[in-house]
């Protein structure tokens, strides 16, 4: 896997200005968390500013996520920190963050007056399942990725199974695999 810190010059640094408002645009759009972040993030970050490659992305997306914290955050220090170093990280991730804290302030303010209109509940119905396929498409999208295959797609889904039937601990699910990709990867995978 790819460090953060392995090519000190990406493809195209963009400047602090051009940094924040990338990453307010982001937080400010993206409904669901940082995993429905995730296709516009690539869009804007790989595909409009060049400012990483597709691979570095990926490998970012799995330090963002084994890291303890708010993904969006992470996602975005990590990618400010490649580009700009500490000033980056500060401003990605402030431009990440600064959209949903003024909009949960200005609601927080605001919700004992509408917290019990019928419309603003019926809003709120009809936001549910557009998060749930804002999450799905860049899961499918992360899988086809990584590689997954219909050989290995039984790993995720058991240990999504395991968590939400069974009640077992994600910490364990991800001990597991990282034990279990390790063994593959040295002793398994080798002799094919």
């Amino acid at each position: 896997m790819m460090g953060v810190q392995d090519n000190p010059s990406p493809p195209s640094q963009g400047g602090g200005g051009s940094l924040f408002t990338t990453f307010f645009k982001i937080g400010m759009f993206t409904l669901g968390g940082g995993y429905a972040m995730i296709p516009i993030i690539e869009a804007e970050v790989v595909d409009k500013h060049k400012w990483v490659t597709k691979e570095e992305f990926l490998d970012l997306i799995a330090i963002a996520q084994s890291c303890p914290g708010v993904f969006a955050a992470n996602i975005s220090i990590f990618i400010g920190y490649r580009l700009k170093k500490v000033p980056g990280a500060i401003i990605t991730c402030l431009g990440t963050c600064l959209p949903s804290f003024l909009i949960i302030l200005l609601i927080a303010m605001f919700f004992h007056r509408f917290q019990d209109n019928p419309v603003v509940a019926s809003i709120f119905r009809g936001i549910r399942p557009a998060v749930v396929a804002l999450i799905a498409v860049p899961t499918f999208n992360l899988a086809k990725s990584a590689g997954i295959t219909w050989a290995t797609c039984w790993i995720p889904i058991g240990g999504a199974l395991a968590i939400w039937l069974m009640g077992v601990s994600p910490i364990l699910i991800i001990l597991l695999a990282a034990i279990g990709g390790y063994v593959y990867g040295t002793l398994i995978k080798p002799t094919e």
